[in-house]
């Protein structure tokens, strides 16, 4: 079996891969570990359980809260909520563990179970491991240390964390937003609730999809990974841009007026000099992954910024952030941190940011996400082959640098082995996208001839 925990916990189909038996041993084994490692010395624990509108959610936030009282935690559920609300209200309260119920983007079906540490940080890998392995050896017969008494955990509905990450949301805006109309595509997810109405407080006209969660409907067909119903809508009711959330609203795309996709690698484009003007972007550096565009990077060097880019994964985006102090970080795929306000990227909070600038410059979102132009971009994934030789093959490394001497500065080539499937992705961007795809297509035959 391979670990549980992927780069964002524990995920899968629920009922099937993901159980309430697996829900609730995690539960418990997570509760053993933090205790074990001190966090707990001196206090009684409390975590702060939260989850986003999924069917399966009900029962497995059931399953988790009654781990976590099992071994002893009080424990506060703040339904639902997005996962950088359960982040955010976990350091807020000074509690010692966050639980997030969510799988994200993903179908209906799915669902996932991630913890936080104090503060709202995510568990560091060790911790993760070690909660596996706690968890699979009590799975196989190994007897829990269980409080009795008055040392069993409780249980609270803590209803004042939406006001809470509400009020949290607005103290952040450098400016309002009156005079705007937005389009906002909830994904019927988690932040169905207080996006909107985040939105409405600062002074937008807002319209709203997507916002009818029934347990069933999260993901289908809207939000950040469907932006057809949201460029429709923006362009009917004569919008100035729109925003689209995912299903646990870490993530933020956007649509300008005119219907056009805005991208992860534009709103941090758009942020970043924001921020810099207000004196927020520490070292005028931000953090991104190699599979930002290539026009990103050239956006921020014309304007006399600094860019850092880490693995994919925006975990790997935060590590860098925390390690160096760096203020502001994202994906592509729309999840942007923003370290001094959010311990994961938050989806709310970015849309908000970017309806500021829009609203402080009065400028529309078009021309300012025009600050940077997104050069084509293909990528081809190939099949079937040894990835694990990507890096050592001097047949497919003459390739590559063909190709880059061919796309001089202005492309790029990467290729990547898939972390979960055998075969290797290859992207590559040019100023054209006719020599794009003809690059691209030459270093597929390369990687099939080399590692097939």
């Amino acid at each position: 079996m391979g670990r549980l925990f992927g780069t964002d916990g524990v995920r899968g189909v629920a009922n099937a891969d993901l159980t309430a038996e697996m829900a609730l041993g995690l539960s418990v084994a997570a509760a053993h570990v933090l205790a074990e490692a001190g966090t707990f010395e001196g206090h009684r624990p409390t975590a702060v359980v939260g989850r986003d509108p999924r069917a399966s959610g009900e029962f497995l936030e059931a399953a988790v809260v009654a781990g976590l009282a099992s071994a002893g935690v009080d424990v506060l559920s703040v339904g639902v909520l997005p996962t950088p609300a359960v982040a955010f209200l976990t350091g807020a309260l000074g509690a010692d563990l966050g639980v997030m119920l969510s799988a994200s983007h993903n179908a209906m079906p799915d669902n996932g179970i991630k913890f936080f540490a104090r503060g709202g940080h995510k568990l560091a890998d060790e911790l993760e491991d070690r909660i596996e392995a706690v968890y699979e050896s009590h799975r196989h017969g190994e007897p829990w240390e269980r409080p009795t008494g008055a040392g069993v955990g409780r249980l609270r509905s803590y209803d004042e964390g939406f006001e809470q990450y509400l009020g949290h949301l607005l103290s952040v805006l450098p400016n309002r937003l009156d005079g705007l109309k937005v389009v906002l595509d909830e994904a019927h997810g988690a932040a169905a609730g207080v996006s909107p109405e985040a939105f409405r407080r600062a002074g937008a006209e807002i319209v709203t999809i997507g916002a009818e969660p029934d347990g069933l409907n999260i993901n289908d067909g809207c939000g950040s990974t469907h932006l057809g119903k949201l460029k429709a809508a923006v362009v009917e009711h004569g919008a100035d841009f729109g925003i689209a959330h995912d299903g646990d609203a870490d993530r933020c795309l956007a649509v300008d007026h005119t219907g056009e996709e805005i991208d992860g690698d534009q709103i941090l484009a758009v942020l970043a000099l924001a921020m810099r003007e207000r004196g927020e972007l520490r070292a005028d550096t931000v953090v991104a992954t190699v599979m930002s565009n290539l026009g990103f990077k050239l956006a921020l060097e014309r304007e006399g910024l600094h860019l850092v880019q880490t693995a994919v994964g925006d975990r790997y985006v935060l590590e860098e952030m925390k390690e160096h102090g760096y203020a502001l970080g994202g994906e592509q795929s729309g999840h942007v941190i923003i370290l001094d306000h959010a311990t994961t990227g938050d989806g709310t909070l970015t849309g908000l940011l970017l309806a500021a600038r829009v609203a402080e410059t009065g400028r529309s979102l078009r021309e300012l996400a025009g600050v940077m132009e997104r050069l084509p971009q293909v990528l081809i994934n190939v099949p079937d082959v040894d990835k694990s030789r990507v890096r050592t093959s001097g047949d497919l490394a003459a390739a590559v640098a063909e190709a880059e001497r061919e796309l001089g500065e202005t492309g790029r080539v990467l290729l990547r082995p898939s972390g979960t499937e055998p075969l290797v992705r290859v992207m590559v961007e040019a100023a054209d996208i006719e020599q794009a795809r003809s690059v691209a297509g030459r270093l597929a035959d390369a990687v099939k001839s080399a590692l097939g």
